[in-house]
């Protein structure tokens, strides 16, 4: 087998090299193949001390020459060190550099690296430059070339026993040394790359893991607030497309379950005659209050017989209107809270003035002077005393409804209410201070908890006005007063029937438009149901009041009466159809003040 190497076609300059010994880790030791070299007659056995010709040197032989044994035509290779003396090759240095040779008991002097197992029959080198022999005869070089065939390795083809020593010392050959592959697969650096990138990838699936864990847990807390909100919705009654009847939206509880506190206030005009009527509610379920305007034409019943709100004020008193206002609405009233004017204005100066948007400017009663301004201005966030506050809510203009004037009352109440105090007590105070005295049941204390509760109410919005629509004849039906007695009330209409009084058609010839107005308070408060009749193309010196069945003369002599008209101006003639008696009013009808 050729053991030489062409050092020309690797890349080291021109000249042949041939395996002189092995290094440290058993890798293939090339040397420079001298100009002449003298062949051997025989060839050496191998001596691991160097004291034989042949294949290795003696280190202590004179002049420290190696002996290299012959193969035939071929240099034998230079012996290895068994005292590791050889340093192995720089490839950056100059010169000549010393060998190092295989240690036969396993041992480097540099590395300490223990010998390969035999039976190993492939190496890959590594990276190695020429190796200087210390004793300048032969230059080690290893290529750069990474895996060296197995032809390269030098084969024993000798006889058994050729090459044993003559001290009868083991004899150590070339193929009992093999050299395997570096392993790919299980290299250090791939394995650490495997578990790097094995790691990484963990962390990212665990960090997908952890954020899916947040986005669930989060959208499980979003829909326990989300469920959590409907619930109070609900609880509170502000559930959006659930309303109650009384228009605040929120509450499931039916209308006729829910729980009310009522108050019915008379405000009597001391200065002029008349009154206005009012009901003061807190429906506690739904935490909404109202205040609730009665028309003086709304017919009531009195013992079998049909009247009027104002004329039951006057003259039944509080406890009789009280029980026929429940009557016709189907609700129960707590308390009557009689409310004259001089107390009204009391009331507006405990609390420190009012603030309403008046809807009219109105004079001052105190004052007969011409050219002298209103009392109360029109517009919007009026500052109101309690003598302006009298004046706005009593003032009714010319031709004006008794309705006009009753929303002004109504407005007068909730800005009363929202200068109230909150509290019980301080509330409390306030209705003792005014000194009035109040019809039974209600005491000062009941009073003053009850307006402190509306006023908390009506501080945080939670508070309105609404009036009790009525018919001409003070009856009412399901269009016009459900909205009121059923929502807001929760109780049920039970007008009188319209043919228990007496029916009346009035028609206006006058030529004041107010006065068919005027006619028909007069009217209703007398127990009498009003008939609109219109207004004449002309108008007339006399009144006439006219029957047309013999059994209506009674009753036409009675209107004649409360109308303040002639006992003359009766007599019989064409009635208006519906009507028993017909009133036509002339130039000589002078209607009261109330």
């Amino acid at each position: 087998m050729n053991d030489r190497y062409d050092a020309g076609d690797a890349g080291y300059g021109g000249g042949p090299y041939e395996v002189v010994g092995y290094d440290e880790y058993g890798r293939p030791v090339y040397g420079q193949v001298p100009a002449q070299q003298a062949p051997q007659s025989q060839q050496a056995t191998y001596d691991p001390y160097g004291r034989q010709q042949g294949y290795g040197y003696d280190p202590y032989a004179a002049g420290g020459q190696p002996q290299a044994p012959s193969y035939g035509s071929f240099q034998q290779p230079q012996a290895y060190d068994p005292y590791g003396t050889q340093a192995p090759y720089d490839p950056y240095a100059t010169g000549t550099q010393e060998t190092t040779g295989y240690d036969p008991y396993g041992q480097s002097a540099n590395s300490g690296q223990q010998p390969r197992a035999a039976g190993q029959t492939a190496y890959i080198p590594q990276q190695a430059g020429p190796a200087e022999n210390t004793h300048g005869q032969q230059n080690a070089h290893v290529p750069d070339d990474t895996r060296i065939p197995e032809a390269r390795i030098p084969q024993d083809t000798g006889t058994p026993g050729d090459h044993e020593p003559a001290t009868g010392e083991p004899d150590y050959h070339t193929e009992q040394f093999a050299f395997v592959e570096e392993p790919d697969g299980d290299s250090e650096d791939v394995i650490d790359w495997l578990k790097f990138t094995e790691n990484r990838t963990e962390r990212r699936e665990e960090a997908r893991r952890r954020a899916r864990s947040r986005i669930i847990a989060l959208l499980v807390v979003l829909a326990l607030v989300a469920v959590g909100g409907v619930g109070y919705l609900w609880f509170a009654g502000k559930l959006p497309g659930l309303s109650s009847s009384d228009g605040k939206t929120g509450t499931a509880t039916p209308v006729t379950a829910q729980k009310r506190d009522v108050i019915v206030v008379h405000l009597h005009n001391t200065g002029k005659s008349g009154t206005s009527t009012a009901l003061l509610v807190d429906n506690t379920t739904t935490k909404q209050g109202t205040t609730v305007l009665l028309p003086n034409s709304l017919a009531l019943t009195d013992d079998g017989s049909t009247t009027t709100l104002a004329k039951s004020v006057d003259d039944d008193g509080a406890s009789g209107t009280r029980d026929q206002l429940d009557t016709v609405l189907g609700t129960s009233i707590q308390g009557t809270w009689r409310l004259d004017t001089p107390y009204l204005q009391n009331l507006v100066e405990l609390v420190g003035n009012i603030e309403i948007d008046t809807d009219t400017d109105v004079p001052d009663p105190g004052t007969k002077k011409k050219g002298t301004g209103p009392l109360v201005h029109k517009g919007k966030g009026q500052t109101l005393s309690g003598k302006m506050a009298v004046a706005y809510a009593t003032y009714r203009a010319a031709g004006e409804s008794q309705n006009a004037q009753l929303e002004r009352f109504g407005q007068v109440m909730q800005g009363v209410l929202r200068k109230m105090s909150s509290d019980p007590a301080s509330a409390t105070t306030t209705v003792q201070t005014l000194a009035q005295i109040l019809d039974p049941p209600l005491t000062d204390k009941d009073l003053g908890g009850f307006l402190a509760k509306l006023a908390d109410l009506a501080k945080s919005g939670d508070y309105r006005t609404a009036l009790l629509p009525v018919q001409s004849d003070g009856t009412l039906t399901a269009q016009t007063s459900d909205s009121v007695v059923k929502d807001i009330l929760g109780g049920t209409a039970k007008s009188p029937d319209a043919g228990s009084s007496v029916r009346v058609s009035v028609q206006n010839a006058t030529g004041v438009k107010d006065d068919t107005e005027k006619a028909r308070v007069v009217l209703l408060n007398g127990g009498f149901t009003f008939l609109e009749g219109g207004t004449a193309s002309g108008t007339q010196a006399t009144s006439k009041v006219l029957y047309a069945d013999a059994a209506d003369k009674a009753d036409a002599a009675e209107v004649a009466k409360t109308l303040g008209l002639p006992a003359g101006s009766v007599a019989k003639g064409s009635v208006s159809s519906g009507a028993d008696v017909s009133v036509i009013l002339g130039g000589d009808y002078k209607p009261s003040s109330s």
